[in-house]
């Protein structure tokens, strides 16, 4: 059966699948191609008669694939009812992939059934990746896959209560680079006041200062024997872009430090004006104090790609000493590792250290800042171990949305993971309607954590040694 809602800029007609109403691939920002490539978001264009919401639209250009169209901008909704009156709590999910790939349509965020037993309105969308949305490039604007978010969370306050949401009542929340980004749109100006509340998935601490973002850009331009300029790059295909970048971090980085060392050649850049600050500063300083934060991370954060580069139990003492070295904190982390985990052995260290410095201590940092600027804040750990691959990164996506069978559950969830599953979206949910996830908030004394296993459980913070070790690290821009 379609559905019918009137947004801002036309009527679009979903469908109604399994008791909750589906719009797909509604425009939230103009095309940003042609004189709109590489600048911040436009407003969409007005269209007449009815436009069908029932297909997802296209992913920003990627590795993935080649780019057919360039509608990339464009937002999804889940509702259960379409009535203003309902006013429900709504749930903007920002998708991960290391600010260069992902797309709302991948299976695993399907919203339906998080919008059905929730009560609540679920969106999700697109936004530029890589050198579209990340790249310094001069002559346009940094940060353009956050100016893209801001938008889309301003196609939200303008238009989701047609679909039966509360404006006033909006979680953000996203995981790995997702999470990143809700992390960044705490400590945005430009988006003070589209949400109330944020759920912070495995944060990646990866944001750039303005001297190694344009570098990293300099190497990309430079595989086209082009300039990181507007002038020069606007007319280049995007898929070019796209190989060009792929070809950066395929090579070997040592200039770049722990962001080559990991081969992460996009984040969010600190530029003093989208973005002013990391959000561990701007969040210690007291923004976006109003808002309440969930934050957290798996156990297992660095088994997923270990497994994916083959090196699961083949880590050498030479490799562990160099993943120490490199990102452990200033000015002895790599004795205060050994000191700390005195039995662990190289694949054990490695583990820990890569874990820590991409996803764990960010997170939980991220919840001690937000108390410290006089936030309040809760915290979770995902404990609960798939096979082979244990509680590793992105394990809490197919458990949040209950769709099945999907990496890195790699098999029909039994019941553990079933009640897992029902956990966390339990959860997430009461946490978008009152504040509330159900366990006691964090606070930097007691670190009171929710522990997310069968069973599960309350109690201080589990990986206290990691804690002491990161206690004073400033999470500032990572440099050149």
């Amino acid at each position: 059966m379609s559905a019918e809602v009137r947004v801002v800029a036309g009527v679009v007609q979903g469908r109604w699948e399994s008791d909750v109403a589906v719009f797909r691939g509604i425009p939230y920002a103009a095309p940003p191609v042609g004189a709109g490539r590489f600048a911040a978001p436009r407003a969409v264009e007005r269209w007449d008669g009815v436009r069908a919401a029932l297909s997802y639209g296209p992913a920003a250009p990627q590795s993935s694939g080649n780019t057919e169209d360039d509608d990339w901008l464009t937002v999804n909704v889940w509702s259960p009812v379409l009535d203003r009156a309902a006013k429900l709590p709504v749930m903007v999910w920002i998708h991960g992939g290391a600010y260069v790939i992902g797309a709302a349509s991948q299976p695993e965020f399907d919203g339906s059934r998080v919008a059905r037993e929730g009560r609540v309105v679920l969106v999700s969308f697109n936004y530029r990746l890589g050198v579209e949305g990340f790249a310094s490039i001069a002559g346009a604007p940094d940060n353009r896959g956050l100016l893209d978010q801001v938008a889309a969370l301003e196609w939200v306050r303008d238009n989701i209560a047609g679909f039966g949401g509360d404006p006033g009542q909006v979680t953000v929340f996203g995981e790995s680079a997702g999470g990143g980004s809700v992390a960044a749109l705490l400590a945005m100006p430009r988006a003070a006041g589209l949400f109330r509340r944020a759920i912070a998935q495995s944060v990646p601490g990866t944001f750039f200062s303005p001297e190694l973002a344009a570098d990293i850009a300099a190497a990309c331009a430079a595989e086209l024997d082009l300039r990181p300029t507007v002038g020069d790059l606007a007319g280049v295909d995007p898929d070019l872009l796209v190989a060009a970048a792929d070809a950066v971090t395929a090579g070997k980085a040592d200039r770049w430090g722990p962001a080559g060392y990991r081969s992460v050649l996009f984040a969010p850049v600190v530029d003093g004006d989208v973005l002013p600050q990391t959000p561990w500063q701007a969040l210690a300083a007291g923004a976006a104090r109003e808002v309440t934060l969930l934050a957290g991370h798996t156990r297992d954060e660095q088994r997923l790609f270990t497994a994916m580069t083959g090196l699961l139990g083949q880590i050498t003492p030479a490799a562990a000493a160099e993943a120490l070295d490199i990102l452990a904190p200033a000015p002895d982390g790599a004795r205060r590792y050994r000191s700390a985990f005195p039995d662990a052995g190289p694949d054990e260290l490695y583990e820990l250290v890569n874990s820590d410095w991409l996803f764990r201590m960010p997170s939980v940092r991220l919840a001690d800042a937000h108390i410290a600027g006089g936030g309040r804040a809760f915290v979770y750990e995902l404990t609960w171990a798939a096979p082979e691959l244990g509680a590793c990164h992105g394990l809490d996506i197919p458990l949040l949305f209950g769709n099945g069978p999907t990496l890195p559950l790699s098999a029909e969830p039994g019941s553990d993971a079933a009640a897992v599953s029902k956990q966390m979206r339990t959860a997430w949910t009461a946490f978008a309607a009152h504040g509330d996830p159900g366990w006691a908030a964090y606070d930097v004394a007691g670190h009171l954590t929710r522990i997310f296993d069968v069973p599960g459980a309350v109690m201080p913070y589990p990986e206290s040694s990691s804690l002491e070790i990161w206690k004073d690290h400033p999470f500032a821009p990572l440099e050149r």
